[in-house]
């Protein structure tokens, strides 16, 4: 847990082995530790560098943890402010290139990814890059990364970072499928199904897209697509197959079933009648023990489905179809 500011497992179980006796000597700590006394020195070494530990001036050859509030908030801070520094650096580099480049030639526009580790790290690091929302063609068939290897979905998510994602059916046969679908749909994410996509497509933000290129050889490969009008035909297909599709929901026994498109689901229900109610979105959320996001993004989907622009709009067109009368 602290490798993030520069401290190993045996660095770090040392100082909790330290901490939790308040003091002690190389020898007890590395029997500990059950590591030799060389290893358990140098680790203290290390400790001592960061400010975590120190050597007694009372008792030679003992050492003494540092307290970890003090401690590890000095460490914290420093690297954040090294990120803030980094931030920055990278803010300052973007302002240098725009400012060299204020219209990119065409071969600026589009990348050519070869090889598997390339076309993983390429996908994961447009997931990673997202702020707002990742839409996303998906097969049966991965490429290079599969639907448990995505641990950049996970931290996206985490990050409020909107997921719509299209399925083929086929995935649904697979043998994790309904398991990670069933994870996915548990995450908030808005989940489609259809017979088949034409592409496997993944678009953030709606600024960068990766497409796959058809090659006879085994070599995976893919094209990374910034802003451009090619990047704007590739996020009207992904509309024009999400229009088309069918959602994916979670059953009352947590299984995954295919739902009506053009209606809402019992907690869109709630939600509204709530919100009716004259609840704002954050009493709403309370209420029914949701994240204000999931509330906010439930009320987006309503008003998709309605075909408004204002929750007024909504409010109107859900007596008119009977969504409150149900």
């Amino acid at each position: 847990m602290l490798d993030a500011i520069g401290l190993d497992e045996g660095h770090e179980a040392a100082y909790r082995a330290l901490v939790a006796v308040g003091a002690a000597d190389i020898r007890d700590l590395a029997r500990r530790l059950t590591r030799a006394e060389h290893d358990t020195e140098r680790a203290l070494r290390r400790l001592e560098q960061h400010g975590l530990a120190a050597q007694s001036s009372a008792r030679p050859g003992r050492w003494v943890a540092a307290p970890p509030g003090v401690a590890l908030g000095a460490l914290l801070t420093q690297r954040r402010h090294e990120l803030d520094k980094a931030e920055l650096a990278a803010a300052l580099l973007a302002e240098e290139f725009r400012a060299q480049a204020t219209e990119p030639a065409a071969h600026d526009l589009v990348e050519v990814v070869t090889g598997a580790a390339a076309t993983a790290q390429r996908f994961l690091q447009i997931q990673l890059g997202a702020t707002e929302e990742v839409c996303a063609l998906v097969t049966g068939n991965p490429i290079a990364v599969t639907a448990g290897e995505n641990d950049a979905e996970l931290q996206a998510v985490s990050r409020g970072v909107d997921y719509r994602v299209v399925i083929e059916r086929e995935v649904l046969a697979t043998p994790s499928g309904l398991s990670e679908l069933a994870a996915a749909i548990g995450r908030d994410e808005r989940v489609r199904v259809v017979d088949r996509v034409p592409t496997k497509l993944v678009i953030a933000d709606g600024t960068l897209a990766m497409v796959p290129l058809a090659r006879r050889s085994a070599e995976p490969a893919a094209l990374v697509v910034h802003a451009s009008g090619l990047l704007e035909t590739l996020s009207g297909l992904f509309e024009a197959v999400w229009r088309q599709a069918l959602p994916l929901r979670l059953g009352a026994a947590g299984e995954v079933a295919e739902a009506d498109a053009d209606g809402p689901d019992g907690l869109d229900l709630e939600i509204l009648s709530l919100l009716l109610a004259g609840l704002t979105d954050a009493s709403v959320a309370k209420q029914l023990d949701l994240g204000l996001r999931t509330v906010q993004r439930r009320v987006k989907r309503l008003m998709e489905l309605a075909g408004v622009t204002t929750r007024l709009q909504l409010g109107w067109h859900a007596y008119e179809r009977d969504w409150v009368a149900r």
